[in-house]
């Protein structure tokens, strides 16, 4: 039987990547009662790693999409987490930082590809607090990282 959050990805034409393994010492998630905490997932898309920086090389829009590949991350995170998207309750809060230039400002609209992306698959769960900060960098050159934390059952 199909999740429904399962169905929703299928009819909005969503793939979810594979949950992509940790690039470090660390975990790519932590459960902790009723949260699952994910690590910063960087952007990337199927030809590797999305990278730039905002204020410099890369649009508004460009960072949105990168930071919509973030959410994919994260749901895919969630998703190997507790197995069953459905069982995410509500998308807790999202912390975004973006590869921009000093006088960029627009980090808000950057981390808002992540944040509808959120609504657009879970719904008013999907709604959440969020910070969207600027970096002077990111690690291997991205234009985006984003962590997450989910309630779930």
């Amino acid at each position: 039987m199909t999740s429904a959050i399962e169905a929703r990805l299928s009819a909005l034409n969503i793939t979810l990547p594979d949950a992509p393994a940790p690039a470090a010492n660390y975990v790519p998630f932590v459960r902790s009662g009723t949260q699952i905490f994910v690590s910063g997932q960087v952007s990337a898309g199927p030809d590797g790693f999305i990278k730039g920086k905002l204020g410099a090389d890369m649009s508004v829009e460009e960072g949105a999409a990168a930071a919509r590949r973030c959410g994919l991350a994260l749901i895919a995170q969630a998703r190997a987490a507790v197995g069953d998207l459905d069982r995410v309750k509500r998308v807790v809060k999202l912390v975004g930082f973006v590869n921009s230039t000093a006088d960029f400002t627009d980090q808000p609209k950057v981390v808002n590809g992540c944040s509808d992306l959120m609504v657009e698959v879970f719904g008013e769960a999907g709604r959440h607090a969020r910070s969207a900060v600027s970096a002077a960098s990111l690690p291997f050159g991205v234009a985006v990282e984003i962590e997450a934390i989910f309630e779930v059952e």
